[in-house]
């Protein structure tokens, strides 16, 4: 892995679909913007801000999430995840994540990753299949 310095930046966006609304993913009843959907895109931010750095056979897992949801957003509104590098250990880095639609801010919170060898983690994990 290349270095990387606090304080690098990546970004995701979408269009709210009607397969990411709360009703469609079972995580609510609502036809809005899911929490799955909105985690999911923070993660895609956090990758986009490591993914320069990765060689090859490099990848990050999410192993942990904090996060709020703060207002719903309608199907077709555009949402924006930002998620800027406030940590690092080892091959675990810490990021500040951030979700935005037309309105404002509708999420917030810290999300975890983890750098392993992509080949060696798919591997170990289909061994869970023997």
């Amino acid at each position: 892995m290349k270095p990387i310095k606090i304080g690098a930046t990546g970004t995701a966006e979408t269009i709210v679909t009607f397969e990411e609304l709360a009703l469609t993913v079972g995580s609510g009843s609502l036809d809005v913007y899911s929490t799955p959907s909105m985690v999911a895109l923070m993660e895609q931010a956090a990758c986009d801000c490591l993914q320069e750095y990765l060689s090859a056979d490099e990848t990050t897992v999410g192993t942990e999430l904090n996060i709020r949801h703060l207002s719903a957003t309608p199907e077709a509104m555009t949402v924006r995840a930002e998620a800027e590098l406030t940590e690092t250990n080892g091959r675990e880095f810490t990021f500040k994540v951030k979700a935005f639609d037309e309105a404002g801010l509708i999420g917030e919170g810290v999300h975890k990753r983890f750098m392993v060898n992509g080949p060696r983690f798919a591997e170990k994990t289909k061994a869970k299949l023997k």
